[in-house]
């Protein structure tokens, strides 16, 4: 029993090592806020303890690992805001652009940076989503799939959605 015990501490540790970077970074293009990222990761980290028994053979860890975070940031998003945008997700992105302009760790020095942020921001959650795993992450539309519960077709019509939104936006700038 000890020895059980021990072999899944350690599997989620080699987890914990393995994703902790991406999945920040991940959960962080999400809620912007460095201290929100780190509350979402360290809620996504418990998860993956509680559930990592949970894992079936022949799943991928990668894209089990980003479901959960995925879920924890969704989650988080609809908590944030659901007493004052309920049902408006466009509404969504005011908080979270004040949040990008004003957090310290956001880098402010270059505007097309931060216009192409903005943009990605006013993007429905599934786009976004789905464009931050793609662009940032570069994972395949069949792991993408995985993470958000959808299919490879409909995650790679939603990354090309949101980059015709991100181009007409920044056509201005």
């Amino acid at each position: 029993m000890m020895n059980s015990l021990h072999l899944q501490q350690s599997g989620i540790e080699q987890v914990i090592e393995r994703y902790q970077e991406p999945l920040y970074w991940h959960i962080r293009r999400m809620v912007v806020s460095h201290e929100d990222a780190e509350d979402v990761l360290q809620e996504t980290f418990i998860k993956i303890f509680q559930h990592y028994g949970a894992l079936q053979k022949g799943e991928s860890e990668r894209a089990w690992a980003y479901r959960i975070a995925t879920n924890e940031v969704l989650q988080w998003l609809r908590s944030k805001h659901e007493m004052v945008y309920i049902d408006d997700e466009e509404s969504e992105v005011g908080p979270l652009l004040d949040t990008l302009l004003t957090d310290s760790y956001t880098e402010t020095g270059d505007a097309l940076l931060l216009r192409f942020q903005e943009a990605i921001l006013r993007l429905p959650t599934m786009q976004r989503t789905v464009f931050n795993l793609r662009y940032y992450d570069e994972l395949p539309y069949e792991e993408i799939a995985a993470i958000t519960g959808s299919t490879a077709a409909s995650a790679k019509a939603n990354y090309h959605l949101a980059k015709t939104k991100i181009s007409n936006y920044l056509g201005g700038f």
